[in-house]
């Protein structure tokens, strides 16, 4: 666990996290400000039937909600596990789904619009700029949960996770963060990020929305301007 304080960490220069954007005229120069993405997962839990309640999730079993940042290598930047804010304040953001407000330091998809990458291969209909941002920012994010993908395809601990104390469940999930970044270092070829690296259009099952603000958290105005001038000058 205290090495995985040095694997999982924000990078001390972000010129090679944007040299992935760089590289695409899709994303470049239009969110030459993004950092990452952050998403959330649930992993399964643990834990005394007394103690279960607050933890059971959508699909009827204990989970422990999970929060993560990363970067465009795929690597785990953040991370906040075992719950039941980070503040920002430079002009850099992380790319958001839209269960997430569109505030400082996070760029959310204009709600109310297509978003996922199935909707639009599905349909081939002339998209205006909302819907042009929206395709862009999906397919920029999904980054995140290919992270998510390699980390559960490896770990299979993560889906069937022993009854640990609930503190060592909550270790678990955060070192094999630790060693998924570690491998992204140091493996040449791996074929767990090779299958996920080339599926770009990746699309878990079901999104997690999970959200570290709450719903009560307004939209921003200046965050608003950010996409809207992203918006404007995207063409399809």
């Amino acid at each position: 666990m205290r090495l995985s304080m040095d694997i999982i960490k924000r990078p001390t220069s972000y010129n090679e996290v944007r040299k992935y954007i760089r590289r695409n005229p899709k994303y470049w120069p239009h969110f030459q400000d993004c950092i990452g993405a952050i998403d959330g997962t649930h992993i399964q839990a643990v834990l005394p039937i007394d103690k279960q309640v607050p933890y059971i999730g959508w699909k009827g079993y204990c989970t422990q909600n999970v929060v993560a940042a990363c970067s465009f290598d795929m690597c785990f930047t953040f991370v906040w596990a075992g719950w039941k804010g980070a503040a920002h304040d430079t002009r850099e953001y992380y790319l958001v789904n839209a269960g997430y407000p569109n505030m400082k330091g996070y760029l959310a998809p204009y709600k109310g619009e297509r978003y996922h990458l199935p909707d639009f291969r599905r349909d081939s209909q002339e998209r205006g700029p909302r819907e042009l941002f929206n395709q862009a920012h999906s397919s920029l994010r999904s980054v995140i949960e290919r992270s998510f993908g390699v980390l559960k395809a490896r770990w299979k601990i993560l889906s069937k996770i022993h009854p640990y104390e609930h503190d060592t469940q909550v270790d678990i999930v955060v070192a094999s963060m630790a060693l998924h970044n570690f491998i992204r270092w140091e493996v040449i070829v791996d074929e767990e990020f090779r299958i996920y690296n080339e599926n770009q259009d990746y699309v878990p099952l079901r999104a997690s929305n999970i959200n570290l603000f709450g719903n009560d958290v307004e939209d921003d105005n200046e965050m608003g301007v950010v996409r809207d001038s992203i918006a404007s000058q995207i063409r399809g």
